[in-house]
């Protein structure tokens, strides 16, 4: 991340990188600034996303070092395929309109008549070069001969495409308004696209319902398929896995589970941060700590606001 990013051969130092996404960072080195933060994007808000939940996406932290349950087709490999592939897309489309890439501006002026009471401006979002160019960088690897089994292959893509129609849904009309004091009487909108946290969120409840499935040859080609009986069939918006992740519970490095043991849980809470699930039925330790905040603020005028510190003991709970 603290590469300069403006010389063709900044793209050797980035490791792991197959013929095609090296050629595409040559040939768009200005863009490697956004693919390098839509990398750590999807780390960080993957973490926050599942800080809740017994797998908290630790496993995505030494990438592109992947942990064993992210390199077999598991929904929490899903899950960060699609992420990954949103972030890309997403970030680009942001820089478009930011001004920060020489070869692509601001969105082209929606197509659709603007609604009453205001006009199409502004700088949207240029989802649309966003899209073509995280697809090329994020499916490059799965369409070379050299990365994993054709089932996982065609899970992986199916995931990223999954997370860029997520991208796609998600773009929304956004407003500003014009006016004498502030009133509203002329209203200029773009399509802009809403914050990560927000597609991750929509990513994590498809996670949550995603659909095993096995790779078979369906008439002339093979075709990912639900694996169980009674399921229905595999829709373009499904997040799709191949095997059935761990539980988590108890550490296994064979299959990538750092286990729940030590972190906090929420003893009053009944979903997936309670202490009953995160902690597997084993129990919990309780301590008190003391904590420092801000209390009695008052405001003075103008304009500052002065706090007195007080500390106040609060009781932890961690998984035993």
């Amino acid at each position: 991340s603290g590469v300069a990013w403006n010389e063709s051969q900044h793209c050797r130092l980035l490791a792991g990188l197959v013929p095609d996404q090296f050629q595409m960072c040559r040939r768009n080195i200005e863009v490697m600034r956004s693919i390098v933060l839509a990398a750590h994007r999807t780390k960080s808000v993957c973490q926050q996303t599942f800080a809740d939940m017994r797998w908290n996406c630790s496993s995505i932290r030494h990438a592109p070092s992947f942990g064993p349950d992210l390199l077999k087709g598991t929904r929490e490999s899903a899950f960060v395929h699609a992420l990954a592939a949103a972030a890309v897309a997403h970030t680009i489309a942001q820089a478009c309109a930011s001004g920060e890439l020489p070869l692509c501006s601001c969105s082209s002026v929606p197509s659709e008549l603007p609604g009453p009471g205001f006009r199409w401006g502004g700088c949207g979002d240029n989802l649309a070069y966003g899209l073509q160019l995280g697809a090329a960088f994020a499916d490059s690897p799965l369409k070379s001969g050299k990365q994993g089994t054709g089932a996982l292959k065609a899970m992986n893509l199916h995931n990223n495409a999954v997370g860029r129609q997520v991208v796609s849904d998600s773009l929304d009309t956004k407003c500003k308004c014009h006016g004498v004091s502030g009133s509203c009487s002329v209203k200029t909108c773009w399509k802009g696209l809403p914050k990560l946290e927000e597609i991750a969120s929509d990513l994590k409840s498809k996670y949550l319902a995603a659909i095993k499935v096995s790779h078979r040859l369906m008439g002339p080609r093979r075709q990912l398929i639900a694996k169980e009986t009674g399921v229905r069939a595999v829709q373009e918006a499904d997040l799709v896995y191949l095997i059935s992740s761990p539980d988590y519970c108890t550490p296994n490095p064979h299959q990538g589970s750092l286990g729940t043991q030590d972190r906090h849980c929420n003893k009053t809470s009944v979903g997936s941060d309670s202490c009953n699930l995160l902690c597997c039925g084993r129990g919990y330790n309780t301590y008190t700590e003391e904590v420092v905040e801000r209390c009695h603020c008052r405001y003075h005028w103008c304009c500052y606001v002065v706090c007195k510190r007080c500390w106040r003991k609060v009781e932890r709970y961690v998984c035993k």
